[in-house]
């Protein structure tokens, strides 16, 4: 499989929006591009990938050869008067030598510094997932708050009307002062409530500014309407199989193992000897005494070997070091399977709650708490209703509103972190045979 996770995931559906992000603070934020701009400009994920590349580059290195080595040398050079002509044996040798590992070993190297680089790759489009997680949390938290404040703001009006409908009443003597006082009570409330959910918002605006590398203090503005629908999504063993087939932490895991058990080929390969070949050529001076003649130039072949003779304190433990090492990375990757499993369970459980809650409060229990208000209101006014009971569930219709947006928010969320889990959109997961039916 290759890198596709990243790509596929992040930036599809994405490339249809603006290619570089440079909106303003007074326009509208969506989802879609807070993600793109986390991703091209998050500088962990950059650091992450520039740190892919750079273990990329390590193969190419541990493949080669060692470099040859060249030799100058003065070989018995006399010192009375270091004369290159006054000894029969005196030469100037120029040579060079190469260092050849065992057949075999040079692959194995590179082939496990590939396989680490392929991991490190893996990592980076895990930390993408990540990003792209935390990116949507953070945005749906945001669109909560917003929510939250509207239907604050909304109350507030709603309660003020229920304020001069007392007033009204008083000075007409059919009401009670205390009606006027309680509802100034609760338009209060809603003003502390307001002024927490506006530091929220703050703290998370400064969160998603970070992620998108952007100054923490820069404005977020989002829509104030977004598609809420909350569909039905594959069943658990469906989505836990496309995990495993999908989630970058896992091909990591898996290419750690392939790493490992190249190093126990190559500690099995230090048992054998590595060689050293070379070639001198040697330059003589000067006139032979025995047949006069100029002196013959020498050439020289060698090769040399290593001798693996210390095998017991040294070969056999490296061994057993590669291959407590192979078993490390197999556990591990069974423990990130069972990481991987446990997240899609958990996140799809999340998601099927936060679903059910947003289709009871949007279809059954916001509905109704509107009816009641609409109905103790008008009872109200003809003195059928106690002032008190009419507040009450008009603040109750308030927590039904709020309650609504919060589940649509932790939907999408749970939402983004089973994507994050699966390693591609549950989205993309949808054939009509492997639906929850309801």
């Amino acid at each position: 499989m290759n890198h596709f996770i990243k790509f596929s995931y992040i930036f599809s559906g994405f490339m249809l929006l603006t290619p570089h992000w440079a909106v303003a603070d007074e326009l509208v934020l969506t989802v879609h591009q807070a993600v793109t701009q986390a991703v091209s400009e998050n500088p962990s994920l950059a650091a992450q990938g520039e740190h892919a590349r750079s273990v990329r580059a390590i193969a190419p290195q541990v493949g080669s050869l060692p470099d040859p080595v060249l030799s100058l040398n003065a070989l018995n050079l006399p010192v009375d008067g270091f004369s290159t002509t006054q000894e029969n044996m005196t030469q100037l040798q120029l040579g060079i030598s190469q260092k050849i590992p065992f057949p075999g070993k040079l692959a194995l190297r590179e082939s496990v510094a590939n396989l680490l680089a392929d991991a490190a790759q893996y990592d980076t489009d895990e930390l993408a997932l990540y990003l792209v997680s935390r990116v949507k949390g953070s945005w749906w938290n945001i669109f909560y708050l917003d929510r939250s404040l509207e239907t604050i703001e909304r109350n507030k009006v709603l309660l003020r009307q229920f304020i001069r409908i007392a007033e009204t009443k008083y000075k007409v003597g059919k009401g009670l002062q205390q009606d006027v006082l309680l509802a100034q009570l609760e338009v209060s409330k809603l003003l502390d409530v307001g002024i927490s959910l506006k530091a929220a918002r703050k703290k998370e605006e400064a969160r998603l500014n970070a992620l998108m590398n952007r100054p923490a203090s820069a404005a977020i503005k989002l829509p104030q309407k977004v598609n809420e629908t909350i569909r039905a999504l594959a069943q658990e063993s469906v989505l836990a199989e496309q995990a495993m087939e999908s989630r970058p932490l896992l091909f990591r895991q898996g290419k750690y193992i392939e790493s490992a058990n190249r190093r126990v080929a190559l500690a099995e390969k230090d048992y054998y000897p590595d060689f050293n070949l070379g070639a001198v050529y040697g330059l003589r001076s000067g006139i032979n005494p025995v047949n006069h003649r100029s002196r013959a130039d020498f050439s020289s072949v060698k090769l040399s070997t290593t001798l693996p003779f210390f095998t017991g304190t040294k070969q056999d433990h490296q061994l057993d070091q590669r291959k407590a090492e192979l078993a490390r990375s197999q556990f591990s990757y069974q423990d990130a399977k069972e990481a991987v499993l446990a997240e899609v369970s958990q996140a799809l459980a999340d998601y099927e709650k936060a679903r059910e809650q947003g289709s009871l409060f949007k279809t059954g229990i916001i509905p109704q708490a509107q009816q009641t208000v609409a109905s103790m209101l008008a009872g109200y006014q003809v003195n059928k209703v106690d002032f008190l009971n009419l507040v009450r569930a008009q603040v109750t219709l308030y927590n039904y509103e709020t309650q609504y947006w919060k589940a649509l928010a932790e939907a999408k969320q749970s939402l983004a972190r089973l994507d994050a889990a699966i390693g591609v959109p549950v989205i993309n997961i949808s054939t009509s045979e492997i639906f929850n039916h309801e």
